[in-house]
C-alpha cells in the first residue's frame, strides 16, 4: 500500500502543471511519456476502452456487465451517458483506486443543448448566424460541464444532400463551404480558447467520413462516391474542425468505397493524422469496431479489432472488441505496440489538456449552477433568440405579421401542444415540462386575444378529427409535419411528404373558414407539402426549436422578430428527385423546358420546391449586381467584390447576402455554383449599405485529378443574391503570376 502511495505521489509530482497557464498549445509530451512508461499493456489497452453507463443506452445493447472492477484496475479510459455530478464522482472514485490513478473522461451526446435545448442543428444552420451558433454551443458546454461531463459527441459535420437520410437534422445541410464555417463555429463554442476553462467541453467532429453520402439515404449504408467527391464535398468540414482545434473525432458507421470507416487506414492515419496533422484521438461510434466483421471485411470480432487498431481507431465505444481481444492481438504480434502507444499518448494528452490529472474532479464543483434561476433565464433567452433566427418564411400573401388588433385566433393541430416534440431528437436531459409550447407562446403573445386550440387530427394515427365552425376566427394557425421521433439516427424514409391527412386538413380549413391560414411546418429535414401549398396564405418552416419553441414562433408571428432564416438544404418537389442539391455538376445536355433530350424527368421538373439559401422576410431587399475591383487578378492576389443592399420594404429586417462562384472551365469539372461567402446585414426601411467580400485562392481552388489542391488560371463568374436561384453576376480573369 505504501509502495503504491509513493508511486502515485511520484506520478502526480511529474504531472503537476499550473492551471492558470494551461492552454490548448501546451506541450505535455514529457508528462505523457512519463505516465506511459509506467503502464502495463493491460492498462494501455484500458485507456482505449469506453463503456456506456448501463442505465442509459444510445445504441443496441451489447453488454450489461458492471465494469467496476475493470475501472479499479485502470483498464477503462472513458465512460459515457453519465447524467449527474454524483454519478460522475462515483465513477471517478473507482478510477482513483487504480494503480496509476489515471482519471476517466466522461462523454455525452450533447447535440443541441444539455438542459436548455436549442433548435436542432439543421434549424440553427438555417439562421446563417455563425456567432449565434457559436454562442449556443458555448451555453450548451457550460451546462454540460456543470453536470460533471468533459466531452460532447458533437458537432456532426457530415454533409447531407439526401433528405431521406434522417440524420440530416444533426448537421448544417448540403454545402461544404458553409458546413465548414458551422463546424468551426461549433467547435470554438464548445471548446472555447482553451480546455482550462471549466465552462467548456471537449468537442468531437463526427462522423468521419462521408456518413451523409449513404446510398439511397439509408442510415449505416455504404457511401459509394468518387475520390474527387470525397475530397471536394465531404471532407472540408472535417478539415475545418481540425483547423479549429477540435480535440476528438468519431468514426462513421458506413463503408467508403469498400472500406468500413472504422477500419479506413488511408483516411485515419494518412489523411487525418498525417496530412492534416490532427493530434487528438479518434473514438469509434457505438459498436462500429465490431461491425467491421458485419461488413465482412473481418472474419470475426477479433480480426475486426485488429483492423480498427491498425487503421487508427484510438478508442472503442462499447463494442467490447478491444476489451476482449486487443491485449492478445498485441502479444501475438498482430498489432504493433507502437500503435497502442500512439493511441494512448493521444488519449492521455487530452486528459492533461482538460486538467484532469491536476484535479480529476475539476468538473464537479458547479452543481449549484444547474438549478440557478438567473443562469437558466440567461440561457433560455439565448434559446429564444436562436429559435426565432432559425425560422424560415417560405410564403407570405400579406397575412404576416399578425396584427395586434386580432381578437380571435384558432390554433389547429396537436403539434401546437406537443411539448416533447419541440425538443427534437438528441435532446440530452431537456425536460418536456419546461418547454414553451406553441399554444403557450401564442397565448402569452396575444394576451388580449382569444386563442382557441383545436386538435384537428390524432397525433399518433394522423386520423382527421371533425372541425368546428371556423367562421368566427380572424386568423387560423395550423401546425403540421413530423414528430421528433421521425428524424434522427435510424430514421431514414422513402416518403418525406407531410402526412396526406394533415395536408388535406389544411385544404379543408381554408375552404371551411375562408380566412387567412398560416401553416407551421415542423420537422428535422426537408419535407414535401405541395398538396397543401395552394390552400395556405403563409408557410413557415419552424423545425424543432427546443425549450423556447413557442416563444420563438410567437416572436416571428407577431413581427417582434422579422424572419431571416434561409434553407441550408434544398427542399424537393418529389422524393424521386432525391438526392437534390444546388451545387450539382453541369451536363452535356442541361435541362431546358419542353425538351425531351436533356438531363431531367418525364414526369417532374428538375427544379426544387424551394432552393438552397431561400427564405423571405416581412420586408423586401434589393441587392445590386456585384462589382469586382479589377477585371484581371494574378494568382495569389485577393479578389475584392462589392455590392449594395437596400431595404425596399416597410419593416426593419435582416438579409443574408450570399456570394457564389463558378469556375468557367477547369481541368476537372466543378459545380454550376459554389457558395463562397455570406454576409448578414440588418437595415432600416429605406436604408442602403455597401457589402464587401474578399476571396483568397482557397475559395477559388479545388482538388484536381491527382488529389492536389490547386488554383488554375482562367475565367471566373461571381454571383450575389439572396438565394441560390436569385442571383446577379460579374466576371473576372485569373492569370499567372
Amino acid at each position: 500500500m505504501k509502495k503504491n502511495s509513493l508511486l502515485c505521489a511520484i506520478i502526480l509530482g511529474i504531472m503537476a502543471t499550473s492551471l492558470s497557464a494551461q492552454t490548448r498549445k501546451k506541450d505535455y509530451t514529457h508528462q505523457v511519456d512519463s505516465v506511459l512508461n509506467l503502464m502495463t499493456l493491460e492498462e494501455k489497452v484500458g485507456q482505449m476502452i469506453q463503456y456506456s453507463n448501463n442505465k442509459l443506452l444510445t445504441g443496441p445493447s451489447l453488454d450489461s456487465r458492471n465494469h467496476t472492477e475493470e475501472i479499479k484496475r485502470g483498464e477503462v479510459g472513458s465512460i459515457f451517458n453519465i447524467l449527474t455530478v454524483e454519478r460522475a464522482r462515483q465513477y471517478q472514485d473507482l478510477a482513483m483506486q487504480s494503480r496509476l490513478r489515471i482519471p476517466l473522461i466522461f462523454g455525452l451526446d450533447v447535440v443541441h443543448g444539455m438542459r436548455t435545448i436549442f433548435p436542432i442543428p439543421m434549424a440553427e444552420a438555417a439562421s446563417f448566424n455563425l456567432e449565434l451558433i457559436k454562442k449556443t454551443a458555448s451555453v450548451a458546454a457550460a451546462e454540460t460541464s456543470a453536470h460533471g461531463i468533459h466531452w460532447t459527441f458533437a458537432p456532426m459535420v457530415d454533409i447531407s444532400r439526401d433528405a431521406r437520410w434522417g440524420r440530416s437534422m444533426e448537421g448544417a445541410g448540403e454545402d461544404p463551404w458553409y458546413g465548414s464555417q458551422v463546424a468551426k463555429a461549433r467547435v470554438e463554442g464548445f471548446q472555447g480558447t482553451n480546455y482550462n476553462d471549466r465552462n467548456t467541453v471537449l468537442a468531437c467532429a463526427k462522423h468521419f467520413a462521408a456518413y451523409g453520402a449513404a446510398v439511397a439515404g439509408k442510415d449505416y449504408a455504404e457511401a459509394d462516391i468518387s475520390e474527387h467527391t470525397l475530397q471536394q464535398v465531404y471532407l472540408p468540414p472535417f478539415r475545418a474542425a481540425v483547423e479549429a482545434g477540435v480535440g476528438t473525432f468519431m468514426n462513421a458507421f458506413n463503408e467508403i468505397n469498400g472500406i468500413p470507416a472504422t477500419a479506413h487506414k488511408p483516411l485515419l492515419r494518412d489523411v487525418l493524422k498525417g496530412e492534416w496533422g490532427f493530434t487528438g484521438f479518434v473514438v469509434s461510434d457505438w459498436g462500429s469496431v465490431s461491425e467491421i466483421a458485419k461488413h465482412r471485411m473481418a472474419k470475426d470480432n477479433k480480426d475486426a479489432g485488429r483492423l480498427a487498431a491498425i487503421a487508427g481507431c484510438d478508442m472503442d465505444m462499447h463494442s467490447m472488441t478491444y476489451a476482449r481481444h486487443l491485449v492478445d492481438l498485441v502479444k501475438e504480434g498482430a498489432v504493433d505496440i507502437t500503435l497502442i502507444d500512439d493511441a494512448v499518448k493521444r488519449i492521455l494528452t487530452v486528459k492533461f489538456e482538460l486538467g484532469l490529472f491536476d484535479d480529476p474532479y475539476r468538473y464537479n464543483y458547479r452543481e449549484k449552477e444547474i438549478g440557478d434561476k438567473k443562469v437558466n433565464a440567461v440561457h433560455r433567452k439565448v434559446a429564444r433568440e436562436a429559435g426565432a433566427g432559425s425560422i424560415v418564411l417560405l410564403k407570405n400573401q400579406n397575412v404576416l405579421p399578425i396584427a395586434s388588433t386580432v381578437r380571435n385566433i384558432a390554433l389547429i393541430g396537436p403539434l401546437n401542444k406537443a411539448n416533447k416534440d419541440m425538443l427534437g431528437n438528441w435532446s440530452a436531459i431537456g425536460k418536456a415540462e419546461e418547454v414553451i409550447s406553441v399554444f403557450d407562446g401564442l397565448k402569452a403573445a396575444f394576451s388580449k386575444a382569444k386563442v382557441t386550440y383545436i386538435e384537428g387530427y390524432d397525433l399518433e394515427t394522423n386520423e382527421l378529427k371533425p372541425l368546428p365552425d371556423l367562421s368566427g376566427y380572424d386568423v387560423l394557425i395550423v401546425s403540421v409535419g413530423e414528430r421528433a421521433i421521425d428524424s434522427g439516427e435510424a430514421k431514414s424514409k422513402v416518403d418525406i411528404s407531410v402526412n396526406a391527412n394533415q395536408q388535406l386538413m389544411v385544404k379543408q380549413i381554408k375552404e371551411k373558414a375562408g380566412k387567412p391560414v398560416v401553416t407551421l411546418v415542423m420537422g428535422g429535414r426537408p419535407l414535401i407539402f405541395s398538396d397543401m401549398e395552394p390552400y395556405t396564405d403563409a408557410i413557415l418552416v419552424t423545425w424543432w426549436l427546443g425549450t423556447e419553441a413557442g416563444n420563438s414562433i410567437a416572436d416571428v408571428l407577431t413581427g417582434s422578430y422579422n424572419p431571416s432564416g434561409k434553407l441550408p438544404m434544398t427542399f424537393p418537389r418529389h422524393v424521386g428527385q432525391c438526392p437534390i442539391y444546388y451545387n450539382h455538376k453541369s451536363t452535356g445536355r442541361a435541362w431546358t423546358p419542353n425538351n425531351p433530350w436533356v438531363s431531367g424527368y418525364m414526369d417532374e421538373s428538375v427544379k426544387p420546391a424551394y432552393a438552397f439559401g431561400y427564405g423571405l422576410s416581412y420586408t423586401t431587399f434589393e441587392i445590386a449586381a456585384p462589382v469586382i475591383s479589377k477585371k484581371e487578378y494574378r494568382s495569389g492576389e485577393s479578389v475584392v467584390v462589392t455590392t449594395f443592399v437596400k431595404n425596399t420594404g416597410k419593416y426593419t429586417g435582416k438579409e443574408t447576402v450570399q456570394l457564389y462562384l463558378q469556375d468557367v472551365a477547369s481541368s476537372v469539372t466543378r459545380p454550376v455554383l459554389e457558395l463562397c461567402g455570406i454576409r448578414q446585414i440588418e437595415l432600416l426601411p429605406g436604408e442602403t449599405r455597401k457589402i464587401e467580400f474578399t476571396l483568397s485562392e482557397q475559395e477559388l481552388g479545388f482538388f484536381n485529378a491527382d488529389r492536389q489542391f490547386v488554383t488554375e488560371p482562367g475565367s471566373f463568374k461571381l454571383f450575389v443574391g439572396n438565394s441560390s436561384d436569385n442571383l446577379k453576376v460579374a466576371e473576372f480573369e485569373l492569370i499567372e503570376k
